[in-house]
Parts: C-alpha cells; structure tokens; sequence
C-alpha cells in the first residue's frame, strides 16, 4: 500500500477544469485547451506523498525549470507558453504555475544515466547490465560510466514503482523511429546539462525526461533537471564507493528510515509528519541546488 497520506482535494478555480493530482503537481486544462500545471510543496518518498510540505519547493522547481528550458532551447523546445497567472487563480499560484501546450505524451520516463546509482546499481551487481545494456566490471556506488546511457522506464501510476525496460521494448511499445529520437534528444539534454551543472560544481549523475509530439515535433515537458527529478552530487564531495551526499530529499528518506521516525516503511501504516528540522534542512537543500546552478540568488 503506498500513494498520499491524505490526498488534496483539488482547489476549483473558475475558467479551470481539474485534470489531475500527481504527487507534486496539480494539472488543469483552461478554456482554450492549454495545460496549467501547478507545483505544489508536497513532497515524496519511498512511494509516499507525505504530510509535511517543505516551503518554497512548487517555486524552486518551476524556476529552475524555466532557466534549463533555455538553456537546452537549441536542443528541443519546450512546452511553456506562459507564466502568467489564470484568472482567478489565487495568490499563492503565482511563482509555480505554468501555462503549458497540450501535447501527445510518449509513455515513457526518459531516463540518462552518466553515474551508476540507484536501481541502475542494484541491476548492475546482478547482471553487470542496466536496462539491458552491458557495463564493465569493477564499478562501484557513484562510478562515472564510461559514457552517459539511456535507460528508459514505464510510466507508473502515484504510489507504484516507475519499471526499468529495455530500449527495445520502448521500440515495440512507441515504434523504432520514436525510440530513436527520445533516445538522442534524452543523451543530447543531459550531456548539455551534465557539462553546465559540472561548471558549477555539481554532478548531474541521473535524470529523467518526459516528452510529447507538437504534431510531428518531439517536445521536452513537465520539470527538467530539479532536485525532485534528477540526482545532483556536489562535486568536491564524490568519492565511488559510497553513496553521495545530494542536493534532494535525502534528508527525508533518512529521517524516515531511522529510528526517530519509527515508521516501518516496509509497512502499510502511512510516514508520519516530518520534524521542523527535517523540513527546514531540505528546503535549504532546493535553495542551495538552484543557487549554485543558476548562479543566483533566490531571494
């Protein structure tokens, strides 16, 4: 059993039609038929969206979004059309809400490794493979992969487990010539952004992509490159071998799993509200990763 511990009741706002409650975002359609997705400051872990909401985050997401959509503007266009707030949106929209082109979504996480981590390393000590692809022997917990790789998953609903498949099983399920170009476009975005971030003192070891066709034309969508979908490891701090200190909700995963918590999260009892502590260390955490990336301040 996992998804909210007690899911929102999505807000009506006139001139809006309510869509969908996903584990952060809020998406609706507006009269002309364009999307409004709304970061909220709801936060997960292990397949959980929990109580306690961490500040500022619905905002540090949508403006960390927006300064990568312009950096990889050359490499595929976005799906942003506006940032202005619908009308009668309340106040505390402003700041986290994206007016947004309706696309014909591909299924598919897009997902580019160029560190072994995460479920890709759990595949690897077993097979010495991720989705399928071989990697070569004697690489440990954050190893630099020999180069980045694309390793796609299935779309899974709140609460389930995205699941790692193989690049021809994208093929079959998308046709080839699809697969193809999420394949590249995914590479090309995250070599872009591997190299910035690197300039910046920060390791972009994973992170995934969701696109959708314009008519005939692959078009990036949703977040790029935020704490909440992608793994960042400041750089003076790796060391393979171990796992990475990170600018995301380590913090929380942590607190949930020791002891202080005493949440059981092999369980069917749902987490438990985060201490003060936990919620203020990781909201600096989201500041601290879109300050060093954008080069900033986020006051």
């Amino acid at each position: 059993m996992s998804g909210f511990v007690e899911k929102p009741e999505p807000l009506q706002v006139p001139g809006l039609v309510h869509l969908h409650t996903g584990k952060v975002r809020d998406l609706y359609r507006n009269e002309a038929g364009d999307l409004v997705m709304v970061a909220s400051d709801r936060i997960s872990a292990y397949d959980w969206v929990l109580p306690t909401e961490i500040p500022d985050k619905g905002r540090v997401l949508t403006r960390l979004s927006l300064w990568w959509f312009e950096q990889l503007a050359d490499l595929a266009p976005n799906h942003v059309l506006s940032t202005e707030l619908p009308e009668h949106a309340p106040a505390d929209w402003a700041g986290r809400t994206l007016i947004c082109k309706s696309l014909r979504m591909v299924p598919v996480e897009c997902v580019a490794r160029g560190y072994l981590t995460g479920s890709g390393l759990a595949e690897y000590q077993e097979s010495r493979t991720v989705c399928g692809l071989a990697l070569p022997e004697g690489l440990v917990d954050g190893s630099e992969l020999p180069a980045p790789i694309f390793t796609p998953a299935t779309k899974a609903e709140v609460g389930e487990h995205d699941e790692n498949v193989s690049y021809e099983e994208v093929a079959r399920q998308v046709g080839a010539d699809t697969a193809a170009r999420l394949r590249q476009t995914t590479l090309a975005v995250y070599s872009r952004a591997r190299d910035i971030a690197r300039d910046r003192g920060i390791v972009l070891a994973d992170t995934k992509f969701e696109f959708g066709f314009d008519g005939d034309t692959l078009v990036l969508a949703d977040e790029v490159l935020t704490p909440d979908s992608s793994r960042f490891w400041p750089t003076d701090q790796w060391q393979p071998g171990r796992a990475q200190p990170s600018y995301d909700k380590q913090f929380v995963r942590d607190w949930l799993t020791s002891p202080a918590s005493g949440w059981d999260r092999r369980g069917e009892q749902p987490p438990p509200a985060l201490p003060v502590e936990v919620v203020e260390s990781t909201r600096a955490k989201y500041l601290e990763a879109y300050e060093r990336l954008t080069g900033t301040s986020w006051t």
